[in-house]
């Protein structure tokens, strides 16, 4: 992603600093690019960090406080200076914002800056509806479609209407509620290696919630919860399409689905 160098700064055109994630970056840049085109058309001036490194939320959720906090050092100083922190992603935005204040409460030097940065850290559909005010974008997706809630974004940040609002607003979309949409999928992060069973067991009930829907496309503000869910879609053989959400309010839902090889469900590439 090219860095933008506009420094601007007012109250209609923030400068935002976009929180790529490592699971965007390194499995769909698309999310990004889709990020990058609903701020901008929000009024914002965005910025990618070069210094910008994970969340650090494995290693804090393996103990490893010590790597922990060298990482969190690194993104506070990564991000100084922008309006806001951005990220499309709740789980790593609940690490920012939630775990970060905590993780430096003892250490007086870090602490009030840590407790600033969080203050301007803010999932993306969050951001957009409830500080940019954005009530409507002009986009379309054909289809019916259901949603998931990841775990981090509905429990430690409150993301639940935000996504429903502005799809509601997406032409030819119909979107219907799955059985258990507030339900964890199973993935959490390390969760689904420590737990291989019982993360399968769960994803497994939310592909059948997700099938029973009638949806054909399965949406979600975490690329995590999407590869845990569009994997188990494919070992069962389902034709159902995974996208982040934000890839649909961009009208950037063009490409193959998450999951799915360049050419469709279950082709191989071409060599």
């Amino acid at each position: 992603m090219k860095q933008n160098t506009d420094s601007t700064r007012s109250e209609d055109h923030p400068r935002v600093g976009l929180f790529v994630t490592c699971l965007v970056d390194l499995f769909r840049p698309n999310v990004g690019f889709a990020t990058v085109k609903l701020l901008e058309d929000a009024g914002c001036h965005v910025e990618v960090p070069r210094l910008q490194t994970c969340c650090a939320q494995p290693a804090y959720n393996n103990g490893d406080i010590g790597r922990t906090e060298l990482i969190a050092k690194q993104v506070i100083n990564a991000f100084e200076g922008y309006d806001y922190v951005v990220a499309p992603s709740g789980s790593c935005v609940g690490m920012l914002k939630t775990h970060y204040p905590e993780l430096f409460q003892d250490a007086p030097e870090w602490r009030d800056r840590a407790r600033e940065f969080s203050q301007r850290c803010h999932e993306l559909l969050s951001f957009l509806y409830d500080i940019r005010q954005i009530e409507r974008i002009e986009a379309r997706y054909e289809g019916i479609v259901t949603y998931h809630d990841s775990c981090s974004g509905l429990r430690e940040l409150g993301v639940y209407p935000q996504p429903r609002r502005l799809l509601s607003c997406v032409d030819d979309l119909n979107l219907v509620e799955m059985a258990e949409f507030n339900v964890c999928c199973g993935f959490g992060g390390t969760f689904c290696v420590k737990y291989p069973e019982l993360s399968q067991r769960m994803v497994s009930d939310k592909v059948k919630n997700i099938h029973a829907s009638g949806a054909k496309t399965i949406l979600a503000g975490d690329l995590g919860c999407l590869l845990n869910i569009s994997g188990r879609l494919t070992r069962e053989g389902h034709s159902i399409k995974a996208y982040h959400v934000a890839e649909v309010l961009a009208n950037m839902a063009d490409l193959p689905a998450i999951g799915e090889g360049l050419n469709g469900f279950h082709e191989k590439p071409i060599p």
